[in-house]
C-alpha cells in the first residue's frame, strides 16, 4: 500500500510543477511590461491548437487499439491545457492588470463595460471549447478573441 501511494505521489509531481508555471501569464508586479500583441499572439496560437486538438480527436474516435488511445487522450489533455491557458491569460493578464476599475459616472464607463464583457465572453467560449468537439465552439472562441481585441484598442 506504502509502495503504491509513493508511486502514485511521484506521478503526480511533474503535473503539479507543470500547472503551477503555466499559471503564471504575467507578474503582478506593478512593472509596467506590456505587451498586449504578444498575448493575443499567444491566444489565437492557442486556439489553433485546440482546433487541432479538435480534429485529431475527431480522427481517433472509435478507434480501440492502445495507440490511439494513449493518443486520444493527450490531445484532450492539449485541448483542456490550452483552453485553461485562454482563461488564464484573460483573468491574470488582461482583467487583473490591464482592465481598470471606472465608476459608473464616468465617460469611460461604456467602454469599461464593454472590454468585462468581452473578456467574460472569452472565458466562457475557452470553456466551451473544452466542453465540446464542436467547430462552432473554435469558431465563437476566435470571435470572442477578436472582439476582445477591438475592445481593449
Amino acid at each position: 500500500m506504502l509502495k503504491r501511494t509513493l508511486i502514485m505521489a511521484a506521478a503526480l509531481i511533474p503535473l503539479v510543477f507543470s500547472v503551477s508555471s503555466t499559471a503564471e501569464a504575467h507578474c503582478q508586479v506593478p512593472c509596467g511590461i506590456y505587451d498586449d500583441a504578444a498575448r493575443f499572439t499567444a491566444l489565437r496560437e492557442d486556439v489553433t491548437t485546440i482546433e487541432k486538438a479538435t480534429n485529431e480527436i475527431e480522427k481517433l474516435a472509435g478507434k480501440t487499439d492502445a495507440q490511439s488511445a494513449n493518443q486520444l487522450v493527450r490531445w484532450v489533455t492539449t485541448k483542456e491545457e490550452h483552453a485553461t491557458r485562454i482563461i488564464e491569460v484573460i483573468s491574470t493578464y488582461f482583467l487583473t492588470q490591464k482592465i481598470k476599475p471606472v465608476t459608473a459616472d464616468d465617460k469611460a464607463y461604456t467602454g469599461y463595460i464593454q472590454k468585462l464583457n468581452t473578456a467574460h465572453l472569452v472565458m466562457r467560449a475557452a470553456m466551451k471549447a473544452k466542453q465540446t468537439v464542436s467547430p462552432d465552439s473554435i469558431k465563437g472562441l476566435s470571435d470572442a478573441i477578436s472582439a476582445f481585441e477591438k475592445a481593449m484598442k
